[in-house]
């Protein structure tokens, strides 16, 4: 059956008033179009609905009351539909944030804006949250005159590529992290012995953050020196030697590709200073021993805990005999621990080199043996673990 005159004419002044309260209301009706749309008549007053709208409208639905104008009844359908298309769209969005949690995907979010804490991502309909500490290293080397707050105001508006690092749609928790998104792109190009400049980052007690500088001049990546890692001499404290902004060279030392860690040292840039004999690096009147004739009866006593070794390695097969030669001490403390090493020296026949250093006590050790190089090596492995 055609409908009358009057009918069309009133479809037409209700699509009218669709498009009247969907600007009035800033409502999208093109989210509308999306699933079947039924039109249902009522009073000659034809009501769009789209298959999003349930049959049983829930308790918080402000179903039309009698008395309602047919305009009203359209705003009341309207709102509760744009309500429920709002409402699925989040869970989608949620659960497109778990998926892209559950599979490391990279994300491009719009910054909308900042607080004291972090940065505000836009995740579809959802926005999240970038903690300050989560940034990428280049942001602050490019502008270190600037503080975190600036670069975040400077970034609102613009796109920064991001992973989702927690996701709680119960607690409504959407972070993200942008170093996360940067270890992903630069990290395979970083191999142990790598060498970089590098600019530090934060000093702590138990060392320094370097940011790693890559050939597009920009700090994409960040590792830790290591107290230990820092100088050959005994450091105390890091911030004596090593303050925030400097310049530095490092080498990556280690790479934990699972927890997104670099382990750099500044230290194995340089050589050991005892690499060589004592003779070499110490001056001849800080040695002991080594100047004295065969008639004098001198005596070394051992360094702490390498008595026990001596006496362990005298156990070995190959072992002929071990001499303390002399011994000397160094203007700098490398460690107080008891350290023993091959020296870079080349051997004299059949005898090697040792060197044992405690605190700034260096003694040279004078080894007989019938093994070569790699045997010496051996050997010492198996009696260090020994050796408590």
């Amino acid at each position: 059956m055609q409908p009358s005159a009057a009918t069309a004419a009133s479809v037409g002044s209700s699509v009218s008033g669709v498009v009247f309260l969907s600007r009035l209301l800033a409502i999208d009706v093109s989210a509308l179009k999306t699933p079947p749309l039924k039109w249902n008549s009522t009073n000659n007053f034809f009501i769009c609905r789209s298959s999003f709208t349930p049959k049983n409208p829930s308790p918080s639905f402000s179903a039309p009351k009698s008395g309602d104008t047919p305009k009203t009844q359209l705003i009341h359908l309207i709102d509760h539909d744009q309500d429920v298309v709002r409402q699925a769209r989040r869970s989608a969005d949620w659960k497109a944030a778990r998926a892209h949690f559950d599979n490391g995907i990279v994300y491009q979010g719009r910054v909308e804006g900042s607080n004291g804490g972090g940065l505000l991502i836009r995740f579809y309909s959802l926005v999240g949250f970038l903690p300050y500490p989560q940034l990428s290293p280049s942001h602050s080397c490019k502008e270190p005159d600037k503080t975190i707050q600036e670069i975040a105001k400077a970034l609102t508006g613009s796109l920064i590529s991001v992973k989702v690092i927690h996701v709680e749609e119960e607690k409504r928790k959407l972070i993200f992290s942008e170093k996360e998104a940067v270890w992903s792109k630069y990290s395979s190009s970083v191999k142990v012995g790598n060498v970089y400049q590098a600019k530090v980052g934060s000093v702590e007690d138990y060392g320094a953050f370097a940011h790693l500088r890559f050939p597009d001049g920009l700090y994409h990546l960040t590792g830790l020196v290591h107290v230990s890692e820092v100088s050959w001499d005994l450091v105390q404290d890091v911030r004596d030697i090593l303050n925030e902004g400097d310049d530095v060279k490092v080498k990556v030392i280690g790479i934990d590709r699972n927890k997104s860690r670099i382990t750099l040292s500044m230290k194995q840039l340089e050589e050991d200073p005892l690499l060589e004999t004592l003779e070499k690096v110490i001056p001849q009147d800080n040695l002991a021993g080594s100047n004295l004739d065969n008639t004098t009866d001198y005596v070394i006593e051992p360094l702490p805990g390498l008595e026990t070794i001596i006496e362990e390695l005298q156990r070995e097969d190959g072992i002929i005999d071990i001499n303390i030669t002399c011994q000397g001490f160094e203007k700098r403390v490398v460690s107080q621990d008891l350290q023993l090493w091959m020296s870079n020296a080349p051997p004299n026949g059949n005898q090697f080199t040792l060197l044992a250093r405690a605190g700034r006590q260096v003694q040279e050790i004078q080894l007989v043996t019938s093994l070569d190089q790699d045997g010496i090596k051996n050997t010492l492995q198996r009696v260090l673990e020994r050796v408590p």
